[in-house]
């Protein structure tokens, strides 16, 4: 026994390690950063799991969007144009209550109150048909007076914002407290406390029957996932602007805080008349997304003013005014979209307060989480440490299995989030720990699979290889592949020229490019460099299903690499280069071949020779890249331009040939390739001077186009020579 557990020392001291930080951490001793990121990651996918699809009725966003502003003009409005938006909302739609998703911190000088005061003050003091007709004039133009009237007696709350970074000036008048500093006295100091707020013109907050701010609180990841339903402004404490709306919507019941006293007191929620509403300690409510964006209703502010919008749609309803108008949209991170408008925010928060349905986290989950997981520890380490690896494999997977779907199950029944990222650490903590001994003798076989493969095949391959090492063979087999050849055009001509020490650097230049690309960059296996030409493929030995599109991916992006490379051989004072590149998709056999003295992992097949003669083709009709028609096929989101029908050396067979001009849509390629292939189908159905036609005008927008040219030259032939009445269109090449 004794021996067992000298052998198990170094796993036991490990596990304990690893237990005593997640059980710190679910005691409050200890923060982990990564498990309450992972908590948060959990939280959203329960989230995501529980979506509805349907919109709820029974809150309406009243939007100030771009149809509104076209027709009202910019934002901020005339007043009056507001308090006519109440008016209609409550006198033609008999709205429930409304609430205001923007803060009213300025007077509206828009009508010219303010000057027309200040010369019957001035210059006009003593004009008294000035100062009569300004006195008839005012209750007209005081636009800020039109809208407190329109909000006052009615269901309207008002919204304000606060902030907590010091040395921030207050602004404006805040609404009436929900809850005193007596009612608050037990947990006050777990409510975070604002320094500064940005509230409404007194006029208009003394108007309106309550007020709530609309601060949001943001997790460490950017993400809204709680709000702060009581917010502490000096002695006093404020609802946000979704409890204030409920409040008023319901008749104005009274609030009252829900404080526990077993273990100490704490806030774990409101009472607001008959509804219990659930927060955290801190006042917090997590908000229960009901979907993406879109999840309640929408209405434009304009069509609400000429009364446009169905009366059912908005009668009897909460309403909340906000804006999703570019420049005005207040954007939020949220589990259910990166662009979530801040206005939905509240809404989902008041349909969850409705149902009372929000989400809780009470304490004694924390506490029944603890000694789960004290109970979950030894039964772990007695499965790791005693029983075979498929064994311990199977029974974690079934409590993982397990203990998720009763996480679940808590959430979806009764909103309960069970924060499950320790016990999920916990799980696999201890496996990982515990398998680290397995992973040696693992470890020994993926070296010799390193050693195997290593001598063709490039590091990066490689390593992914080992993590399956018995998927991979070096017998010969045929498989579907895509082969890439490149060439350097005239280099011959080059090299003559050059110093062997000169040319030896120069071509290491432009093979390291061409290399990386193919190695780095798109993951290519680099078969063999001859001479100037570099040959590789794709798909094996590691299988890859994007094998063509890779390879089309790659030979763009020599061309762009070659390019960026010219400038600094020039600055060498050696010559630019450029290159041709064939790429070919089909069935080749691979596999390690050659005789006993040298071995090479390799390709060859009818589709390589193939994609050697395309690459052989560029030159003549003047193109960078030519593929063949699997190779096409296969990469449907490429822009292709059909080059021509041709016979190559070796093969019986006619093939279509392709230059890829674009990897993602391109209108402008595409109509490049478009009026080619009309070109070209003149040219196939023997109309001649219709196809010199449409080349001609391919010509006049790239006059130096050696393809439009060269297909111009071969009308010029069959012109003075038609062909047999048999001729299909197919061009024969006999050079290699």
């Amino acid at each position: 026994m004794l021996r067992r557990l000298v052998r198990f020392l170094p796993q036991l001291l490990f596990s304990s390690v690893c237990i005593l930080l997640v059980l710190a951490h679910v005691a409050g001793a200890l923060q982990v950063p990564v498990l309450a990121r992972l908590d948060d990651y959990l939280y959203d996918v329960r989230l995501r799991v529980g979506t509805k699809e349907k919109p709820d009725p029974r809150v309406v966003i009243v939007d100030i969007d771009e149809k509104s502003l076209a027709a009202l003009g910019r934002w901020p409005w005339r007043r009056d144009k507001l308090a006519g938006l109440v008016d209609s909302l409550f006198d033609h739609y008999r709205v429930r209550a409304a609430g205001f998703d923007v803060v009213f911190a300025e007077p509206d000088d828009s009508s010219g109150l303010p000057a027309l005061r200040a010369l019957a003050q001035g210059p006009l003091k003593d004009d008294a048909a000035f100062q009569s007709a300004l006195g008839t004039l005012t209750p007209q133009l005081d636009t800020d007076q039109r809208f407190a009237a329109a909000l006052q007696h009615r269901a309207v709350v008002t919204g304000f914002y606060f902030g907590t970074e010091p040395g921030v000036a207050s602004s404006g008048a805040l609404p009436p407290p929900a809850l005193d500093a007596a009612q608050m006295a037990p947990v006050a100091s777990e409510i975070p406390l604002a320094r500064y707020f940005g509230a409404n013109l007194p006029l208009l907050q003394h108007a309106a029957m309550r007020g709530g701010h609309f601060v949001p609180q943001v997790d460490a990841d950017g993400a809204t996932r709680r709000v702060a339903l009581l917010a502490r402004i000096g002695d006093q404490f404020y609802p946000a602007l979704s409890l204030a709306l409920v409040q008023v919507a319901d008749g104005n019941p009274p609030l009252s805080p829900v404080i526990s006293r077993e273990g100490g007191e704490a806030l774990e929620g409101l009472q607001l008349g008959e509804r219990h509403i659930a927060t955290d300690q801190h006042g917090r409510a997590l908000v229960p997304y009901r979907g993406r964006a879109g999840s309640f209703p929408y209405v434009s502010a304009v069509d609400v003013l000429q009364h446009k919008v169905a009366a059912d749609v908005l009668r009897d309803r909460i309403v909340l005014v906000g804006t999703t108008a570019p420049g005005l949209k207040d954007l939020r991170v949220t589990p259910v979209g990166e662009a979530y408008p801040g206005v939905e925010v509240h809404a989902n928060l008041i349909a969850g307060m409705l149902d009372q349905d929000l989400p809780q986290r009470p304490d004694y989950l924390l506490g029944a989480q603890f000694l789960l997981l004290l109970l979950l520890s030894p039964l772990l380490l007695w499965l790791l440490l005693t029983r075979s690896p498929m064994v311990a494999t199977l029974a974690c997977v079934l409590l993982l299995l397990l203990l998720g779907g009763g996480d679940l199950w808590l959430w979806q029944s009764a909103r309960l989030d069970m924060p499950f990222a320790s016990t999920l650490v916990l799980i696999c903590g201890l496996y990982v720990l515990n398998m680290a001994y397995g992973y040696f003798f693992e470890a020994r076989r993926k070296r010799q699979l390193t050693q195997l493969f290593g001598q063709y095949v490039v590091p990066e391959l490689v390593q992914k290889m080992s993590e399956d090492p018995e998927k991979y063979t070096m017998r010969g087999q045929s498989r579907q592949l895509s082969v890439l050849f490149t060439d350097v055009r005239s280099f011959t001509k080059i090299s003559e020229g050059m110093p062997a020490d000169e040319l030896a650097s120069y071509m290491n230049a432009f093979l390291t490019e061409i290399s990386r690309v193919i190695r780095s960059e798109h993951f290519g296996t680099i078969d063999k460099y001859m001479g100037d030409c570099v040959m590789a493929f794709w798909g094996a030995p590691l299988y890859d299903p994007e094998h063509a599109s890779n390879a089309v991916h790659a030979a763009l992006a020599i061309q762009q690499a070659i390019a960026a490379l010219n400038p600094r051989l020039v600055a060498k004072g050696w010559p630019e280069i450029s290159v041709g590149v064939g790429v070919n998709t089909g069935h080749m056999t691979v596999g390690d071949l050659g005789s006993q003295f040298r071995m090479t992992y390799t390709v060859f097949g009818d589709a390589v020779n193939l994609a050697s003669r395309l690459e052989s083709l560029t030159k003549h009709y003047g193109v960078a890249v030519l593929v063949g028609e699997e190779t096409r096929d296969a990469t449907p989101g490429v822009v292709y331009r059909e080059i021509d029908w041709v016979r190559v050396h070796g093969r019986e067979e006619a093939v279509a040939v392709y230059e890829p001009l674009a990897v993602t849509p391109d209108p402008q390629q595409q109509r490049r390739a478009d009026r080619f292939a009309e070109a070209l189908r003149l040219y196939r159905a023997r109309q001649w001077g219709m196809a010199e036609l449409q080349l001609l005008g391919l010509l006049d927008d790239e006059p130096d186009c050696r393809l439009y040219q060269l297909f111009r030259e071969r009308i010029a032939v069959l012109q003075r020579t038609p062909p047999s009445p048999d001729w299909d269109g197919v061009y024969v090449f006999e050079g290699k």
